[in-house]
């Protein structure tokens, strides 16, 4: 089946999880993010517990030391922060305009998506495959996205701390401008090789859609961090010669700008 009942589990849990955003707008891509993919990753334990092999596990366990660490991140940031609340206010929408359907609409898509992210492993655990070198070879590259991720958020954390006026481009912020939603990237596409040799037929169509859709929401978030950093930071001549010397979101790749590209809707 491309749609087996296990995954309409894991969407009932990412619904369930990410309907937090009604209390507030942004939590829907946000903390509703986070924590439904941790939630995805402990139910897949759940519902396959009596036939886990190794590899499914490690995945599952990364799903949700990803989810934790990813919202717990953003609660602390988005919660407990007076002063990212006050840098961020008039930049994020609050949603108290936005009509009750719309927000369905949004919860709907979004919880979607984060069942489609884990398909991979799903799938893997639902067709009952076996363990073969690529969900080991994606586990590692999904760990190194994780390592990355979180590395950034504290370089940039501590940068912050250091100096709350600059821009940031120190530690991996040299290599690339958005290095947390570089290791996102390489996060996902961890969990895309470990479905090698697992999910088989229509069920890549499914797998295929949460891949392109995480990489567009990363880039998408390039461009609105790129079009916000310019307008703080665009008089600057040190921020100009950076931006014109350190690619934006993939490194080696000199893609140093997405702000034109407004099909990555901000």
């Amino acid at each position: 089946m491309i749609f087996p009942i296990d995954l309409l589990w894991l969407f009932a849990a990412a619904m369930a999880i990410s309907a937090i955003g009604f209390k507030n707008y942004v939590w829907f891509i946000s903390l509703g993010y986070g924590f439904s993919i941790a939630g995805e990753g402990v139910l897949m334990l759940l519902l396959y517990g009596n036939h886990l092999s190794i590899g499914a596990v490690i995945c599952c366990g990364l799903f949700i030391a990803y989810g934790l660490r990813l919202g717990g991140f953003l609660a602390s940031r988005e919660i407990g922060n007076n002063s990212y609340k006050k840098n961020m206010k008039g930049e994020i929408k609050d949603g108290k305009t936005v009509p009750f359907g719309v927000k369905v609409a949004i919860w709907i898509t979004c919880a979607l998506l984060y069942v489609t992210q884990i398909s991979a492993v799903a799938y893997r655990l639902y067709n009952g495959a076996s363990d073969n070198a690529f969900v080991y070879i994606g586990a590692a590259v999904m760990a190194l996205g994780l390592i990355i991720e979180t590395a950034s958020d504290i370089q940039k954390s501590n940068a912050k701390k250091t100096n709350p006026r600059r821009f940031v481009d120190s530690g991996l912020y040299r290599i690339v401008r958005c290095p947390n939603y570089l290791g996102e990237m390489i996060f996902w596409t961890g969990a895309l090789i470990s479905g090698i040799g697992a999910v088989i037929g229509w069920q890549w169509l499914i797998v295929a859609v949460g891949y392109i859709g995480i990489i567009y929401v990363m880039f998408s978030g390039a461009r609105r961090l790129e079009i916000r950093q310019n307008k703080n930071y665009g008089a600057d001549p040190e921020y100009q010669k950076y931006i014109k010397s350190v690619p934006i979101l993939l490194p080696f790749i000199p893609l140093y700008s997405v702000e034109k590209h407004k099909w990555l809707v901000a």
